[in-house]
């Protein structure tokens, strides 16, 4: 009986991974597949492939600090997805297109969205 209930957690987490990204399918469409392409191959010279990205699938705390910051053109998303959808636009792209990485948990967004904040600078005022 004790081993069902640890059993039941980890089958159901294995279970998740394929739910989650194709939830994230519909929001990477929306959001990111003009310039990463739906294909995840990215376009030479303007937005980088996602498919076959050591930054994709290795340590989450990457990407999703890129997704709610930006960085170069890419936009912030901080403001237009919330920390569910996040998780589910990263895992979609970690687990998609042969690409082998870990599915991220909202609570992993939360945690660095929380820390991407930091202290808020007032600007110098000149006189």
């Amino acid at each position: 009986m004790r081993l069902t209930i640890p059993l039941l957690a980890a089958a159901l987490g294995l279970c998740a991974a394929p739910a989650f990204a194709a939830d994230g399918k519909q929001l990477y469409l929306d959001n990111c597949a003009a310039c990463h392409q739906p294909t995840g191959k990215g376009i030479d010279g303007a937005f980088p492939a996602l498919a076959a990205s050591k930054v994709v699938q290795g340590d989450p705390k990457e990407p999703i600090i890129r997704v709610l910051k930006g960085r170069g053109g890419m936009p912030a998303f901080s403001t237009e997805l919330t920390d569910l959808e996040i998780a589910k636009v990263l895992t979609y792209a970690r687990v998609t297109w042969g690409n082998r990485g870990k599915p991220v948990q909202p609570a992993q967004v939360t945690a660095l969205r929380v820390g991407a904040k930091g202290p808020t600078v007032k600007p110098a005022l000149a006189h």
